[in-house]
């Protein structure tokens, strides 16, 4: 094992950081870092923004509700983005895309660009001994969050990433086992799947109970049945196709 996967395998999400800042060259390796992921066709369909300015981050964390979101040493926020090839049609070749911009295939290559390029930060940051959390609770008010960061339409931000030295060291969170997760030449009916889940679900009941912090009762089962039995951010479809994206 070489200490590229030792390092992913020993992925934890950190939530409480040292107050201490990341240097610009760090914050620039971490970006190429994340330029270099594997891109749909070369579209580069992502913008990455840094948050340094305390105001916005106030005013994110006011979304998310989570203390790390204004407490951390840089934040990323990944947006899904089309505006660049939307103008160099339009714009600059007088060539009409929009058709194909307003796709939902497009938004899956946009969003798949920023999740690579996203984790190709993740991995990089943790190289440098940074700890770092996505911060999906950025879409409990989407449109908020455009407002903030004044994003044009063919732009939506997708999720934040934070960024700093540790100031915890949390216990790694169990994964569903590979037998569920890993499926040769075909699908796996679900009946295959279920005694490996129960067995994950124990694993997880021991976890709660016996963490250094935040103990509780649960598994996962339970909790993916509390999460989608109540819809959640219902406000995002009517919010992407508002910015033309996903119409079609």
């Amino acid at each position: 094992m070489n200490t590229i996967i030792e390092s992913i395998l020993n992925h934890r999400s950190i939530r409480k950081f040292k107050d201490e800042k990341l240097t610009e060259e760090q914050i620039r390796l971490i970006v190429k870092s994340a330029l270099q992921a594997s891109t749909s066709s070369n579209v580069m369909a992502y913008t990455i923004i840094g948050v340094k300015d305390g105001i916005i981050k106030d005013e994110l964390y006011k979304v998310s509700g989570h203390e790390h979101v204004k407490n951390n040493a840089h934040m990323f926020v990944f947006c899904g983005d089309l505006q660049r090839i939307n103008q160099l049609g339009n714009s600059v070749k007088n060539q009409s895309v929009q058709e194909n911009l307003e796709s939902t295939e497009q938004l899956i290559v946009a969003t798949v660009d920023a999740s690579l390029a996203a984790q190709n930060a993740s991995i990089a940051a943790e190289s440098m001994g940074l700890g770092i959390c996505y911060i999906g609770s950025l879409r409990n008010d989407i449109q908020r969050v455009n407002d903030i960061l004044q994003l044009p339409e063919y732009v939506i931000p997708l999720f934040g990433l934070v960024v700093g030295y540790p100031d915890q060291k949390p216990e790694i969170k169990p994964r569903l086992p590979l037998e569920t997760m890993y499926h040769e030449n075909r699908y796996k009916p679900f009946a295959e799947q279920q005694r490996f889940i129960e067995a994950y679900d124990n694993e997880m009941e021991n976890y709660y109970e016996n963490r250094s912090s935040n103990t509780k009762v649960d598994n996962w089962t339970e909790q993916m049945i509390r999460k989608f039995s109540k819809p959640t951010r219902m406000d995002v479809t009517p919010f992407v196709k508002s910015k033309n994206m996903n119409k079609r």
